[in-house]
């Protein structure tokens, strides 16, 4: 090979490689801090974070047994069944998993942790669908970009408002669609010292970015009213600590590191935080209503 024959390739291999790195989309379920080790610790009373830096995962304990809900990436499994064990519990304790949504950043590790734990795995109906299919929901607004994960091979089926009992643990069911057509939130109380309050997991409230998809499609007038009416869901609830899937969204984790030891007014309580994080997603949903109207085409 003469030496400009092998420029010509080299060229050609460079170019290539520029014209990749600039079409190239970001991939949004690898984020540094989704797979970033986070201490676990009480949220309150019997309620614990045993997440990852960017991801929550929830357990609730009891002596007859534990909730966990949400499970994290699929490579986050083995952190979240380290952190459960730092905490002093045990993965044989867990008798119910739980799940927000089933997009892998939220369910991808539930399978495994189900496996190593024996416990059984609950959603929504339309959520438990999406778990046993890995995802691969034909009916989520991220269907074709989300990325597949290992099937839950059973799940039972929670109704709306329906209450999920382990023991002494009730945690309740509400349907909160949009996001996702199974978008659950879940609630239960936590005491500490005779002090009970009530704890609200809220799912994500965010939008697909993907213009090829419609909320406000006359084809299918479910999807505005199913948001709009779990917004709702979610301002009305009694909620005074609110948890996320994404604990950014809230700036929870900062929350957290504000916490002194003796202080009075824990930087978690707000009363007003269901309602604030509702009127969030009103906004988003209305400015991506307008969006969508300006982007429709003239008859």
């Amino acid at each position: 090979m003469n030496a400009r024959v092998a420029l010509g390739i080299a060229t050609l291999i460079a170019c290539g490689a520029g014209h990749a790195a600039t079409t190239a989309k970001p991939d949004p379920y690898h984020q540094s801090t989704w797979t970033q080790p986070q201490k676990p610790f009480r949220i309150y009373g019997n309620t614990y974070y045993v997440g990852s830096k960017g991801l929550s995962a929830i357990l609730i304990t009891s002596p007859d047994g534990d909730i966990l809900i949400d499970g994290t990436l699929p490579k986050n499994a083995p952190l979240i069944e380290a952190n459960i064990r730092a905490l002093g519990f045990k993965l044989k304790d867990i008798k119910l998993i739980l799940n927000s949504h089933a997009h892998p950043d939220h369910a991808g590790a539930i399978a495994a942790i189900a496996h190593d734990s024996g416990a059984q795995v609950a959603a929504s109906a339309k959520g438990a669908k999406a778990l046993m299919l890995g995802g691969n929901d034909p009916d989520d607004p991220q269907h074709g970009e989300a990325a597949a994960y290992p099937k839950v091979e059973k799940v039972r089926a929670v109704a709306d408002n329906e209450t999920v009992h382990i023991g002494p643990l009730a945690v309740q069911a509400h349907y909160t669609p949009g996001h996702t057509p199974g978008s659950t939130t879940w609630t239960w109380s936590s005491c500490e010292n005779k002090r009970c309050l009530s704890m609200v997991y809220a799912d994500s409230i965010s939008l697909l970015s993907n213009d090829t998809y419609r909320y406000n499609d006359s084809a299918h007038p479910e999807r505005l009213d199913d948001f709009r009416k779990g917004l709702e869901t979610i301002a009305a609830l009694p909620c005074d600590i609110l948890i996320v899937p994404h604990p950014d969204a809230i700036d929870f984790l900062a929350r957290v590191a504000r916490r002194r030891p003796g202080q009075n007014d824990d930087p978690l309580i707000d009363t007003q935080a269901c309602k604030a994080y509702a009127a969030k997603g009103q906004d988003n949903l209305k400015e991506r209503i307008a969006k969508e109207a300006a982007q429709a085409p003239a008859h």
